[in-house]
């Protein structure tokens, strides 16, 4: 398998932290935070990864991360040229995963304890047609995309919804089969612009061709200056 970082966005909710730069170039404890997603990768011997990102800060990226040699891997770089959303952002890997057994994406602001080792095999058992998301109980599911599950399957996926069918939220943790880059072609634009990851996931809902892992260690994402205080004190 091969791994994506998606690491994008132009950051504006965290306001001025992320004024003159990338806010994946942050510290999270006592290193960068994109160096977090990376290690989670190279654990479980995923040594090839993309980078994707925008225009504005890729430089310092490239600057920082260089070939991947420090981190025994190799990086590939994509630049996302508008704030097109995650599924436009996967896309550009569509060359990169080919002929590969499969992708793991993570969101570049995502942060958490557990190894994926669990998650990997668990996709692994599959026949090479169903995505694996990893899915994590949280206080505030209005926040999230948010699963609801009949059966031990799930059958709807709610962007932020205003009553959260439960309390199991879409982390950025995803495992997909290179079918996947079928289904971001065939994305539409949503209503705030983008072209959203939840209407990726919800082809294989609709195609039973997905399944879930729920995460029993500490997970948060890093967007907004209380989540970013958050993955601070939770990696001290």
């Amino acid at each position: 398998m091969r791994g994506i970082i998606l690491a994008g966005g132009t950051g504006s909710r965290l306001g001025e932290l992320s004024r003159l730069t990338n806010k994946h170039l942050l510290p999270v404890g006592n290193k960068p935070m994109i160096y977090h997603p990376i290690e989670k990768l190279t654990a479980i011997g995923i040594d090839d990864i993309m980078i994707v990102t925008g225009t504005e800060h890729a430089g310092d990226i490239f600057s920082l991360l260089g070939s991947g040699s420090r981190f025994n891997c190799r990086f590939t770089y994509r630049v996302q040229d508008e704030a097109g959303g995650i599924a436009q952002a996967l896309s550009l890997a569509e060359d990169f995963a080919s002929g590969c057994g499969g992708v793991v994406v993570l969101l570049g602001d995502n942060i958490f304890e557990e190894s994926l080792e669990t998650y990997h095999k668990a996709f692994q058992k599959h026949n090479g047609k169903s995505c694996l998301l990893v899915l994590k109980q949280v206080e505030d599911p209005t926040r999230y995309g948010v699963v609801d599950i009949k059966d031990n399957k799930i059958t709807n996926i709610l962007e932020k919804p205003h009553n959260p069918p439960s309390d199991l939220c879409v982390t950025g943790i995803y495992f997909y089969p290179n079918s996947v880059f079928d289904y971001t072609s065939m994305c539409n634009r949503s209503d705030r612009g983008e072209y959203e990851i939840t209407d990726v996931n919800m082809y294989y809902v609709r195609a039973g061709n997905i399944d879930y892992e729920v995460m029993s260690g500490w997970w948060t994402d890093a967007g907004t200056p209380e989540s970013y205080r958050k993955a601070n004190e939770l990696v001290q």
